[in-house]
């Protein structure tokens, strides 16, 4: 059905063709909410129409006013400067909620026909799902909810970063402690186990790196290989001749330098050389040590109920982009510097010289996204290509997206960078190979049991059997945590509270899960058979019922704006706002003690609120419980 900017705008070009003998175009038309500070329900803004009315804004507003007030639509209306605010009818209020109560998909667009492709996920095969993974799979598949519900063509994909030397250094440092752990015989998770052969390789590395660094920073370099060793008397050299305000960087500079020195970098670094030449017994123990963690990567997906149309894994990618590479070298496009390594020039376009390939043949992350760009655009023929990744790779995606347009790739204009900010925690940033991250799974048990000792506290709980309240639990403990990770803007860094996020009565996801399940017990205890309420005519409207039906209304367009923006949090907040009002609407206006009709009114009117909050979160990926 039509939404009434629409309604309300074919009105006034009616107007101003009778009145002003003038076409204007409806999609010039301004409306907003009215302000608080006057009557009304929606505001045309009348300043842009004053040069088709050649008259004053207040004459305008009370021209246009006067000849919608003729319509069953507008009530009454007022003028304020150049904004012409309008009280709609109770009529046509009726009329909506009967039209949108009836309509099982109220909420989703039409259908489209442009084509998008979510990528999200990508994790890396050395470690588990943490707390900034759950952020990017959160957000990822929210999106991908909302642009399925506004009507597009949507498919979703995940691309594993299963090769490279950070999967060799858990490989060796796995190798080196014995070569005996299993999934099995530790019952741990297979990426929790490999992941923590990563921290042991980073301890093994920073007690290989101390000594060394300290004896470098003492011009001692007979422990340097003689390959590596010019290199580093170099960056010490400029280190000591440096001012104060520019040794700290340097000093990391040479820091970098030593760990690339060491004795186990050496090892991992022959490892990953041996994996590209395809050495049997590397291949065997990669191919065993990435089976682990797939099966703990699947777990942990499964809990935080996302999942993916397709998934891609480096390494079945990584060499397509290095026949892109020859393609850029055949169309001059890319260079060769003297090393062998190739590299492409984009100076031009005020950047940098970006490495493609290194002077040993050995792809880089870019050249292997090269390659995956066109597989997918291959699987998918998608218009739009959208890459939920940090922010700290805005970089990355802008040099990729200037590549392909340069090798003529088509789809590269539909290439766009979904970039998020971080999570931190109240102790600082976290970092993975140091062991300091917050756990995918450790934060979900977390949650949930949290959930769970909040609910018991309240007392409620006597009629669940265990298995209902294990579920409630677990909806409760998920709800929280994705909607404190969606309610924020994305580009924004968020600090992460799990106590917070599970308040209900804050800014939270509980909040809204709360409000649904009160308005499921009013239903169920009066109205056994509530699906089947029909709705009457709704006469003389509440301010708050009326503000309600308006709060409503906003359903489709707030889908349809979150979907143009990529924004998930321009939803959550609409749901949160919803159910925020309806709490109002409860505290203010009893529903059963009011006679019949109103009894009926408003219980109609707090069902298609729970449809419309259950409907949002389950675009988004959360659920709403029955019973809270």
């Amino acid at each position: 059905m039509e939404n009434l900017k629409t309604i309300l705008s074919k009105a006034v070009v009616d107007i101003f063709k009778q009145k002003f003998d003038t076409e204007i175009a409806a999609e010039n038309l301004t409306f907003s909410d009215t302000s608080k500070n006057f009557e009304g329900d929606i505001t045309l803004v009348v300043f842009p129409l004053l040069r088709y009315s050649k008259l004053k804004p207040e004459a305008t507003g009370e021209t246009i006013g006067n000849e919608l007030v003729q319509l069953d639509i507008v009530e009454s209306f007022n003028v304020v400067k150049g904004f012409l605010n309008l009280i709609i009818s109770d009529t046509y209020w009726s009329t909506y909620f009967k039209g949108i109560f009836a309509n099982d998909d109220f909420g989703k667009g039409v259908q489209k026909e442009k084509k998008v492709l979510i990528e999200y996920s990508s994790p890396n095969t050395n470690k588990p799902l943490h707390l900034g993974h759950v952020r990017n799979n959160v957000l990822g598949s929210a999106v991908a909810g909302i642009l399925k519900a506004a009507g597009y063509q949507v498919h979703t994909c995940n691309l594993v970063n299963d090769r490279g030397i950070h999967i060799c250094k858990s490989m060796l440092a796995w190798e080196k402690a014995g070569a005996k752990d299993t999934p099995d015989n530790t019952g741990l998770k297979g990426d929790k186990l490999v992941g923590s052969y990563y921290v042991e390789f980073e301890k093994s590395l920073q007690a290989q790196a101390q000594p060394l660094m300290e004896k470098v920073l003492a011009k001692d370099f007979s422990d340097i290989n003689k390959d590596e060793k010019q290199k580093i008397q170099d960056a010490v050299s400029r280190y000591y001749d440096a001012d104060e305000s520019k040794k700290a960087d340097l000093k990391d500079a040479v820091k970098t330098l030593i760990r690339n020195a060491t004795p186990i970098m050496h090892e991992a670094r022959e490892m990953l050389q041996k994996w590209e030449t395809g050495d049997r017994e590397v291949l065997a123990l990669w191919n065993k040590m990435n089976g682990w963690v797939y099966d703990g990567f699947d777990v942990t997906y499964k809990a935080l109920g996302v999942s993916f149309d397709k998934t891609y894994y480096e390494s079945n990618t990584y060499l397509l982009g290095k026949n892109i590479v020859e393609e850029g070298l055949t169309k001059g496009i890319l260079f060769k510097k003297e090393d062998g390594s190739v590299w492409i020039d984009l100076t031009d376009e005020g950047l940098d010289q970006k490495l493609l390939l290194r002077a040993d043949g050995t792809s880089v992350y870019m050249t292997q996204d090269l390659g995956t760009a066109d597989l997918r655009y291959q699987d998918f023929k998608m218009d739009q290509s959208v890459y939920v990744v940090g922010n700290e790779q805005e970089y990355h995606f802008q040099v990729l997206k200037l590549i392909l347009k340069k090798l003529g790739r088509t789809y590269a204009d539909g290439i766009y960078h979904f970039s998020y900010g971080m999570v931190d925690l109240p102790s600082g940033k976290m970092k993975s190979r140091e062991g300091t991250v917050v756990d995918a799974d450790d934060l979900i048990d977390e949650m949930i049991a949290t959930a769970k000792k909040n609910t018991i506290e309240l007392g409620k709980m006597d009629e669940f059997t265990s298995e209902e309240a294990g579920n409630l639990y677990r909806i409760i403990g998920l709800g929280a945590l994705k909607f404190y990770l969606l309610r924020v803007d994305p580009v924004k860094r968020i600090l992460f509270n799990p106590q917070e996020s599970i308040d209900l009565q804050g800014y939270t996801g509980p909040f809204v899960q709360y409000s649904y399940a009160r308005i499921q017990s009013i239903m169920r205890r009066f109205y056994k058979d509530y699906q089947e309420l029909q709705v009457q005519n709704l006469q003389d409207l509440k301010p708050i019922e009326k503000e309600l039906i308006i709060k409503m209304s906003q359903y489709p367009d707030t889908v349809e704006f979150a979907a143009s923006e990529l924004n998930p949090a321009k939803l959550v907040d609409y749901i949160y706002e919803l159910a925020k009002l309806y709490n109002k609407f409860y505290s203010e206006l009893s529903i059963f003690n009011d006679g019949d009709d109103n009894t009926h009114k408003r219980c109609t009117l707090s069902l298609m609120t729970g449809r419309i909050l259950k409907s949002g979160f389950n675009i988004v990926g959360m659920d709403v419980p029955d019973r809270m």
